[in-house]
């Protein structure tokens, strides 16, 4: 078990450490959670209750919070951050082994990097190259001419199609596919069908992007479809053809957005988003959880529609309003021509 003490973590994460250095710990846990031993987090002054009965050995929380405190604590200006620094250096997810597995099927015609790990039933296209470090887990499927920047990790069973660039120190989670056709067809009247347009393009995404389980990212009819640097997208999230993602925007999961959209930089997008295509959303926007942004955003800020959640008689009562509303205006109207 991996035992660090608090005074090395407080050198290591450059937090003021008040109390005990030679506390050993052996984990991180919730306040709540928390057994000797294991270092808890107060990200918030509403929880600070929590610290009277919680067993964890030494508590990471703000300044303002550690007065009265009887155990060990960290000072962080930034408890959350901390926490993301600090687990990662607890993660206990296996390390990938570096070498090919014997079941691998890898063209002759690849470039493979120093230190490369490729897992069991792996295959890997003509063209592709893959840079030195790059982390490849079982029954991945990498197509004709991608491109994998050092250090980047796909889970197992992603696939992905032709063409398609991943930067540095991405992490691709299972079952995600980068790069399929986009949603694209035409309707022909001659034939009453509808006709298939080729997605000639591919999909690009920089460095250090992180991509959740289950999620899909097309490839462009008439244009390349963009991530750039830093983007977090969550499980199930859809993003269609030649839409182009600003860098360090966050995309919570089962979010869908439509092709040729173009977001900006450092936006947060919540939970079930649907966004409709072709319009344009500026940098460090907000939009809430299963909003629906059918037209441009064209100002920083937060943003939202929908009903919020509220007793089904009230909501029963709320909709019968609503189809009313276009009566009650014109009756409002005639009313206000009479006033004058």
């Amino acid at each position: 078990m991996l035992k660090i003490s608090l005074g090395e973590i407080a050198d290591q994460f450059d937090l003021e450490l008040k109390g005990d250095a030679s506390v050993e710990i052996s984990g991180i846990a919730s306040l709540v959670d928390a057994a000797p031993g294991e270092l808890a987090f107060l990200f918030h002054s509403s929880y600070k209750n929590q610290l009277k009965t919680s067993n964890a050995s030494a508590i990471v929380l703000r300044g303002v919070d550690s007065v009265d405190c009887t155990i060990p604590v960290l000072i962080s200006d930034q408890p959350r951050l901390a926490w993301a620094r600090i687990a990662a250096f607890f993660d206990p997810a296996p390390r990938h082994k570096v070498g090919i597995h014997e079941t691998a099927v890898i063209s002759e015609n690849c470039t493979l990097g120093a230190g490369i790990s490729i897992g069991a039933h792996v295959v890997i296209e003509d063209g592709a190259k893959l840079s030195d470090g790059v982390c490849i887990d079982a029954g991945c499927f990498i197509g004709e001419r991608v491109s994998i920047g050092e250090g980047t990790r796909l889970h197992a069973n992603v696939t992905i199609y032709h063409d398609v660039q991943l930067g540095y120190d991405c992490i691709v989670h299972s079952a995600t596919v980068l790069g399929a056709d986009g949603f694209g067809f035409e309707y022909d009247k001659s034939t009453a069908s509808l006709v298939k347009i080729a997605q000639v393009f591919a999909v690009i995404i920089g460095d250090k992007v992180e991509i959740g389980a289950g999620s899909t990212i097309d490839r462009g009819a008439l244009n390349h479809t963009r991530i750039g640097d830093g983007v977090k997208i969550d499980n199930q999230v859809q993003v269609g053809h030649g839409t182009s993602v600003g860098s360090h925007t966050a995309i919570s999961g089962c979010t869908a957005i439509a092709g040729s959209t173009r977001i900006g930089s450092y936006c947060l997008i919540g939970g079930g988003v649907g966004i409709i295509d072709n319009i344009e959303i500026v940098d460090q926007v907000e939009i809430t959880a299963m909003s629906l942004v059918s037209q441009s955003i064209t100002e920083k800020g937060r943003f939202s529609s929908g009903t919020g959640l509220m007793p089904g008689s009230d909501w029963k009562r709320s909709i019968v309003g609503f189809r009313k509303l276009p009566e009650l205006i014109k009756r409002l109207r005639r009313l206000e021509k009479k006033a004058n």
